[in-house]
C-alpha cells in the first residue's frame, strides 16, 4: 500500500490530520536535518497501521515535504 504524506517538520506538538482528499499530515517536533523528521515519520507510520518499522520506506521525497511512503504489511 502506497500513502502520500506532507510532513510539517519542528512543530510544537506532535499529530497527524488527513484531509478530505487523502493526503496525510504528519506534525513533528524533530528537524528536517540528517532524516531525524523522516525516521520519526516511520514511527509515527508504524503506531497507525501496526506494522513494524522495517516494512516501511519513504520511497519518493527525501528532502521534500511531501512524501510517498510504502507499507508491506
Amino acid at each position: 500500500m502506497k500513502i502520500e504524506v506532507c510532513v510539517h517538520a519542528n512543530s510544537k506538538s506532535q499529530r497527524t490530520d488527513r484531509t478530505p482528499d487523502g493526503i496525510m499530515h504528519i506534525y513533528v517536533r524533530e528537524p528536517a536535518i540528517e532524516g531525524k523528521a523522516n525516521r520519526v515519520v516511520v514511527e509515527v507510520l508504524s503506531e497507525l497501521y501496526k506494522t513494524p518499522k522495517s516494512s516501511i520506506n519513504l520511497i519518493h521525497g527525501i528532502k521534500s515535504k511531501k512524501k510517498i511512503f510504502e507499507i508491506n504489511k
